[in-house]
């Protein structure tokens, strides 16, 4: 006879993080619910983390120790490996270099047990230095002023069209509990060729498929490290073409999204470009915009247009207006 398969999946990627592997396993091998499993992978790491890892494989909780001969160069492939590997009905992505509070699961458990179509489930995070000390900075797009329930359902498709279209709301997968079904759906999705912006079109279509469940309590702690991969995306201009990609579905997903809102968003991706140092990247992304979303110069003028008036015509557009409100 098969045994029960546990309801969560852990899976912890790995790449170089050796030095906070013990401190990570041990914040959720310590979880007030413990029916999961845990799956460790590690990316051909060249730092000892094998050896670290080594020592964990035998724990009960542990169903596999997956190591690349090569590094894959995509978190996403990473990520999917696990979730193909995945038993739970639920999956949690704890990355290797971040930490939890030891009721993380067990409150996102109880908020997607009461509901019947939840995909996603975010609990607030906080900002942690290498050393672990708590940064003063909001992780959480709400900002300071925290909701006033605990939390909050929202529809899928509609935080997909307001929330997720402006920028990825979701912080940090580690954050994160969502429904392993409806990640397999998405084993083919180009999110997987992407670098830098593959959580915020994985996140766009987990929500397409089931509705959010926002937690205002922080129970993640998002690690920043001096050098991000993000910021060099940036710099280099990779991460905002991909951004351009990642708008490009949106909007053909929600084709009857008005004009107006979408010059907007083109606006603030022109504001992007127009800070590269580079000229001739300035020159190929500009291009890019136009190829795949027909966005202009002309975007960015109504961008700060609209930024300007907004104080003085409550009913233009902006982020802050056109997310969902909490329930």
């Amino acid at each position: 006879m098969n045994e029960k398969a546990p309801l969560v999946s852990v899976v912890v990627p790995n790449y170089n993080y050796a030095r906070y592997l013990d401190a990570r396993l041990s914040s959720i091998l310590n979880q007030t619910f413990q029916d999961f499993e845990l799956i460790l992978l590690d990316d051909a790491s060249t730092d000892n983390s094998l050896e670290v890892l080594d020592r964990y494989k035998d724990d009960p909780h542990v169903s596999h120790l997956v190591v690349n001969e090569q590094n894959t160069g995509s978190p996403f492939k990473q990520w999917m490996k696990g979730i193909l590997l995945a038993k739970g009905e639920w999956v949690w992505i704890a990355e290797a270099d971040d930490l939890c509070e030891p009721t993380f699961l067990e409150t996102c458990v109880e908020q997607v047990q009461k509901y019947s179509n939840v995909s996603v489930c975010m609990t607030a995070s906080r900002y942690i230095d290498e050393k672990g000390n708590i940064l003063p900075q909001e992780a959480n797009y709400w900002g300071k002023k925290k909701p006033a329930v605990s939390a909050c359902r929202f529809s899928g498709k509609a935080y997909a069209e307001h929330n997720m279209y402006w920028n990825c709301c979701v912080a940090n997968a580690s954050g994160v509990l969502f429904r392993r079904s409806y990640a397999t759906n998405l084993s083919d999705s180009s999110f997987l060729s992407m670098r830098y912006s593959g959580d915020w079109c994985f996140w766009f279509q987990m929500l397409l498929q089931g509705d959010m469940i926002e937690v205002y309590e922080e129970l993640n702690k998002f690690r920043q490290h001096t050098a991000k991969v993000s910021v060099e995306g940036v710099k280099s201009g990779n991460r905002i073409k991909e951004d351009i990609d990642v708008l490009s579905l949106m909007e053909r997903t929600f084709p009857e999204m008005k004009k107006y809102k979408r010059r907007l968003a083109h606006g603030m991706i022109c504001r992007k470009i127009k800070k590269l140092n580079d000229a001739k990247k300035r020159v190929e992304l500009s291009e890019y915009l136009s190829e795949r979303l027909g966005g202009k110069a002309s975007d960015l003028r109504l961008f700060h247009l609209n930024n300007y008036l907004r104080f003085i015509c409550p009913w233009l557009i902006t982020i802050k207006r056109d997310r969902l409100k909490v329930c």
